[in-house]
């Protein structure tokens, strides 16, 4: 390929920085379940998996903020519609201010529906509520921050979300130090930690929009933010993405749910390899985001070559990527786990399972990237069609038959939802190509 150098060098110019930030994300999260799996008791880690599953099924459930913003920037770039780009992060950031005031209005039913449905049982639940109450309002400040983060990406600038999420992150490493160890507070101080650490972080997201605009937004703009019509095609592309990232977070919060009925031990130690699974996730989302802005930005421009390069290019770093972690998982019990517990009954039961968080990157690489190239060109249906596959025919079915397998079938039925999302979504991808339709006008 002529061009392979260059187009090299753009995948890695918005990787690495995505990369760097996306593995921070879980680090959130696991910089907490290490803290507080070294107290003397586990049902403080336990209550933070609940909490933290809940709130991630609630805000990434409004995900569709950032993925649906990147894809359509992503084609208005390559079209070179710079008001264009702007609007689009307008109206994302008023349908995030509108979603935000409603999520705390209505924040005690949806928390307690999500413990009822968790059943975390009684030394946990109090501590999982308080948890979750606490970090709710931090609702207005992430959802505005995805926006913001769908822009950046979509114009191919993921330095900015790297610089959001890394400051995010220390001051929530620095605050959980704070209120967890040096305080006392337990799981409530890893909450007000978050909460801290959200709002700054949600403070340079703007900051960022504002130091990066080099134009003024026109008259017309301005007015089409005012008319609801104007936002059909981000609510037509943001459905689609709604129902897939609903069933996705369902998924998680299913696994968390009946990791919780095998008790406390079990619960602590199918949430550390969560948290380290979302961290391989993360990191290979740094090529999926590359696909996203790469594949949008030149099917907008009408290059169909070039988008079957980027795709093609991002797969084989995907995949390098995954079978990395994957070796790295391997040695898990040696490298990873001591960081995370020292509690013996749940480091045996991490080195019992060990092998299901060994092949889950292979299994799961496919999905991260095609996931990427569809955002990017805003084909959205298709990932709601696969989704839903993947979770009813496959998913929810093998956990049922698996049940006498205990722990391990909950994890082989997990395993075969990814890679039926990847298998599915493999065929939409072929399907697309085979009958040319990339380039037609779509709203999913």
């Amino acid at each position: 390929m002529p061009h392979s150098r260059p187009l090299q060098r753009k995948i890695w110019d918005i990787a690495w920085p995505a990369i760097l930030s996306n593995i921070s994300i879980p680090l959130l999260g696991l910089v907490d379940t290490a803290i507080l799996g070294h107290l003397d008791n586990t049902r403080y880690l336990g209550a933070v998996a609940i909490g933290a599953s809940i709130l991630s099924f609630l805000y990434w459930g409004f995900s569709f903020l950032r993925m649906g913003t990147t894809g359509l920037v992503a084609k208005a770039s390559g079209a070179g519609l710079r008001q264009r780009e702007l609007e689009v992060l307008l109206q994302s950031a008023v349908l995030a201010l509108l979603l935000a005031v409603l999520v705390i209005l209505l924040h005690r039913y949806w928390l307690d529906l999500g413990l009822y449905l968790m059943d975390p049982g009684p030394s946990i639940a109090p501590l999982a509520k308080s948890y979750t109450y606490i970090r709710i309002y931090s609702a207005p400040v992430v959802l505005v921050t995805y926006a913001v983060v769908g822009w950046f990406i979509g114009r191919q600038n993921t330095r900015w979300p790297m610089v959001i999420v890394v400051i995010t992150n220390i001051v929530n490493v620095l605050l959980d130090l704070l209120f967890i160890v040096v305080l006392d507070w337990k799981s409530d101080g890893a909450a007000y930690a978050t909460l801290c650490a959200e709002y700054l972080g949600g403070a340079v997201a703007i900051y960022a929009v504002i130091h990066s605009l080099k134009y003024r937004p026109d008259g017309a703009l301005l007015k089409r933010l005012r008319e609801w019509r104007q936002y059909r095609e981000l609510l037509a592309s943001n459905r689609y993405l709604f129902v897939r990232t609903m069933c996705l977070l369902f998924s998680f919060a299913f696994f968390t749910a009946q990791s919780a009925r095998f008790g406390e031990d079990q619960l602590a130690a199918n949430a550390i390899m969560l948290n380290l699974l979302l961290l391989a996730a993360y990191a290979m989302d740094g090529f999926a985001y590359a696909a996203e802005a790469l594949s949008g930005h030149a099917i907008g421009a009408g290059r169909l070559q070039e988008f079957y390069a980027a795709v093609k290019a991002c797969w084989q770093w995907s995949l390098l990527s995954a079978v990395g972690l994957s070796a790295i998982f391997a040695a898990a019990d040696q490298l990873l786990f001591p960081l995370f517990t020292d509690h013996e009954p749940v480091r045996y039961l991490l080195r019992e399972h060990l092998l299901w968080l060994a092949l889950m990157p292979l299994v799961a690489v496919t999905s991260y990237l095609l996931d990427g190239v569809f955002i990017g060109t805003a084909m959205t249906s298709y990932m709601m069609h696969s989704m839903l596959f993947s979770l009813l025919v496959v998913y929810l079915p093998a956990w049922y038959l698996l049940l006498p397998q205990g722990n391990d079938g909950l994890w082989l039925a997990f395993l075969l939802f990814n890679a039926a999302r990847g298998i599915s979504l493999g065929l939409c991808y072929w399907y697309l190509c085979h009958q040319g339709r990339w380039l037609q006008p779509t709203t999913s």
